[in-house]
């Protein structure tokens, strides 16, 4: 539903601890929330030139193609819709069949005509394709989800009709609304249009490192967090669960693709333990290729300037464990004691320190913790409960450890629901459970800069700066 929210209080605690300056933000202060509604066509249906008579109002599929020539309709009517509307897109989705896959998904244009009809509409007798182009699509493959912008046309309550068309003589096709649950649907986002404060690009050309873990879903949350990755140059992270619910080949296609899917090029993954609902995580490898490293393994490493960032899997019992004397536990301080940075940021999904309720700290991932204590790492990034939170360094028993400690974030707030907090954890200090959002990191050359990105309408953020050990 959507709804405006009344302000609540807020406030800024800023603390000095030994080793930075944290400012945080604990409150939400927003005046009116930003909020999402899908809606699926009230009509929708293709004409065909080769059959100029014939009506395919109640097909299941939609075509749009140059040769023979088809042209794909669709309307829908917004109601209920309160507030400004910053965001309108268009979701259509391919059909699992072969003909669905095309080097062109169509161009999309507005109409004026809202009111034909979807069992009348014949290529003799059929509605003008007269308005505005509000986008396309490129390259489609079969069995997955692709996005239009159309905030330009449609501004709030009413119908509204769109019309579809391709130059390609390699047509594309599409479910229609007779499909179900793979039905086209106009997504609207309303509420405050202001956005966050914008996340300036570093002056200094320090590297960027920026994600969440926890993201991809039928919801709209990944959208939000996908719309702030677009402004934020660097590295993408994922700390797990990318592609919901099992981490198939369908579900990254279907709900990863169309919108953090836009970043691949620049993403570097890790798994969660809904990848392994698919055997071995056998569609997030094959989504992400090498990027993510070696199928039955999935940890690797890279530098990013003066860091050196390690991208574990925390799955223990699909990767042969990860305790002392593991595989992937030897390779870590192998890859450690060969590294030849000063500072260090490892990545993986289940947190070793959480207060979430619906997970809880996992112990297996100690022994990855020691190695990096052991070779003085600075961050460890982690999601698998849906919130965030930021705990002080700590060593690996989870005592305060201002000298040689490691600061351990959970953010898991890519866009999948939201987890309750439980017992408050010791050394814990900002929580949030009701933000979708990113964390940035800026790698100095001996230090480093957080800053937690709210999705839009939210003002919650966190951000300080550390020095490396």
């Amino acid at each position: 539903m959507l709804r405006r929210k009344a302000a609540i209080a807020t406030f800024l605690a800023a603390a000095s601890v030994a080793a930075g300056t944290v400012v945080a933000v604990l409150g939400d202060a927003t005046v009116a929330s930003a909020a999402t509604a899908t809606f699926t066509p009230v009509a929708d249906t293709y004409v065909d030139n080769s059959v100029t008579t014939t009506n395919y109002g109640t097909s299941a599929q939609l075509g749009v193609d140059n040769s023979p020539v088809k042209r794909m309709f669709l309307r829908f009517t917004v109601s209920g819709v309160t507030g400004t509307v910053t965001g309108a897109k268009l979701r259509v989705h391919t059909d699992d069949v072969s003909g669905a896959e095309s080097p062109s998904g169509g161009t999309y244009k507005a109409m004026s005509n809202t009111t034909w009809s979807e069992t009348g509409v014949t290529w003799a007798d059929q509605p003008a394709i007269d308005g505005a182009t509000l986008g396309s699509v490129g390259s489609v493959v079969r069995n997955a989800w692709y996005e239009v912008d159309v905030t330009s046309y449609v501004k709030g309550n009413g119908t509204f009709s769109i019309g579809v068309t391709s130059s390609s003589s390699d047509g594309a096709d599409f479910d229609s609304r007779e499909s179900g649950s793979t039905a086209p649907q106009l997504v609207i986002t309303t509420g405050t249009t202001s956005t966050p404060t914008p996340t300036p690009t570093p002056t200094s050309g320090d590297p960027v490192l920026v994600g969440a873990g926890d993201i991809a879903n039928s919801g709209s949350g990944d959208t939000a967090t996908a719309a702030l990755l677009d402004g934020i140059p660097g590295t993408v992270f994922t700390a797990g669960d990318d592609a919901y619910d099992n981490g198939s080949t369908a579900d990254f296609n279907n709900y990863y693709a169309p919108t953090w899917g836009r970043h691949k090029a620049r993403t570097r993954p890790v798994a969660g333990n809904h990848e392994y609902n698919t055997s071995g995580a056998s569609g997030y490898f094959g989504y992400f290729g090498s990027s993510a490293g070696e199928p039955g393994k999935g940890y690797y490493s890279y530098n990013l300037g003066n860091w050196h960032i390690v991208a574990l899997n925390s799955n223990c019992s699909s990767i042969g464990g990860c305790n002392a004397g593991s595989a992937q536990e030897q390779w870590l301080r192998s890859d450690l004691a060969a590294n030849t940075r000063p500072c260090t940021l490892a990545i993986w999904h289940h947190p070793r320190f959480t207060s979430g309720s619906n997970h809880a700290p996992t112990t297996s991932v100690g022994p990855l913790v020691q190695a990096l204590y052991d070779n003085n790492a600075e961050v460890i990034v982690t999601g698998h409960n849906h919130q965030y939170e930021r705990f002080a360094p700590m060593n690996p028993s989870g005592q305060l450890d201002n000298t040689r400690g490691i600061r351990h974030f959970v953010v898991g707030t890519g866009g999948a629901g939201m987890y309750n907090f439980g017992t408050i954890q010791p050394n814990s200090e900002v929580r949030n459970n009701n933000t979708f959002g990113v964390l940035k990191f800026t790698l100095h050359s001996n230090s480093y800069t957080w800053q937690f990105v709210p999705q839009s309408g939210k003002t919650f953020t966190d951000g300080g700066t550390n020095s490396c050990h």
